[in-house]
């Protein structure tokens, strides 16, 4: 795990104040006072001087950068700008290099994860794109690990397997829904995950969720079990609202069969079969971990 901010201080600041001591000692500073300016020591004024300082050579070569330098050496050399300007001027410069520019390429080049993540981001930002997808991942595995601990739970899924899924707060296609790629199945009395949740896993249990949005359901996962009466029993005797639909039609019967309705914050959909669709149990709830727990309690 690498930082941006150990990149600017292993990349930036030392080839920003080496770029700025050699503007500064062609201005005639002294080795003391190009220290005194930069807020460093002589022996590091003197690195710079003699090469010992690696600079990185995409920063060296950033206009911005470049005209950054000049204008501070000017303005430190000329009295016109003191030193606390010549920070916020380069902090100000470091933060719009790290929000989808020249810092965070360089970090994805040391967090090669980070690449995969398509579409420009701050990493900074608390409402970013990547902080939410991120979140939602961490939630479904959060999630999934109540559900494979849980003794018993193999006995829960289907014969098409199980699968737990979250949305994204503004999901609107399968794309928006993380879950678990090729599903969990029962093997040999143990619930098996196939592989690390990502998005558009799931056509089935993502299509019932945006479904129930669809229909104004403030949910945002779901973890479909098998169905039987008894399973359906006891989540009402556990206090969740049930709802049944239609399995011939899944997508516009879930519409149908929650639109106009007041639902809980977590709720039961399910169906109890037709030829060749074979029955299934639905939790729907806010977060992956909700509906989790809402399985683990039938195993009480």
């Amino acid at each position: 795990m690498k930082f941006v901010e150990e990149v600017v201080v292993e990349e930036f600041l030392p080839t920003f104040r080496s770029m700025l001591a050699a503007e500064l000692r062609d201005k005639e500073f002294t080795q003391q006072e190009v220290a005194e300016a930069l807020g460093v020591s002589q022996s590091a004024v003197s690195k710079y001087a003699h090469g010992r300082v690696a600079r990185n050579e995409a920063v060296e070569a950033d206009e911005r950068v470049r005209e950054l330098v000049e204008r501070v050496a000017e303005g430190l050399s000329t009295g016109e700008m003191s030193q606390l300007q010549a920070l916020v001027e380069a902090e100000v410069l470091i933060r719009h290099l790290e929000d989808g520019d020249l810092l965070s390429d360089l970090h994805e080049e040391a967090m090669p994860e980070l690449a995969e993540f398509e579409g420009g981001f701050d990493v900074h930002d608390p409402d970013s794109a990547l902080r939410a997808t991120e979140r939602v991942l961490s939630s479904v595995r959060r999630g999934l690990r109540t559900l494979t601990n849980a003794s018993g739970f193999s006995g829960l899924i289907p014969h098409v397997g199980s699968n737990l899924a979250e949305c994204l707060p503004d999901a609107e296609e399968i794309e928006d829904v993380a879950a678990v790629p090729g599903r969990i199945f029962d093997v040999k009395g143990r619930a098996t995950v196939a592989g690390d949740p990502e998005f558009g896993a799931s056509g089935h249990v993502a299509s019932v969720l945006l479904s129930a949005r669809e229909a104004g359901a403030p949910v945002r996962a779901a973890v479909n079990v098998r169905y039987d009466s008894d399973i359906v029993a006891s989540l009402e005797a556990a206090g969740y609202q049930t709802v049944e639909f239609d399995p011939d039609a899944p997508t516009d019967a879930v519409v149908a069969a929650l639109e106009g309705r007041k639902l809980d914050e977590t709720f039961v959909l399910y169906q109890s079969g037709s030829y060749g669709i074979e029955p299934i149990t639905y939790v729907l709830g806010p977060n992956a971990p909700t509906v989790a727990n809402a399985v683990r309690e039938l195993l009480r």
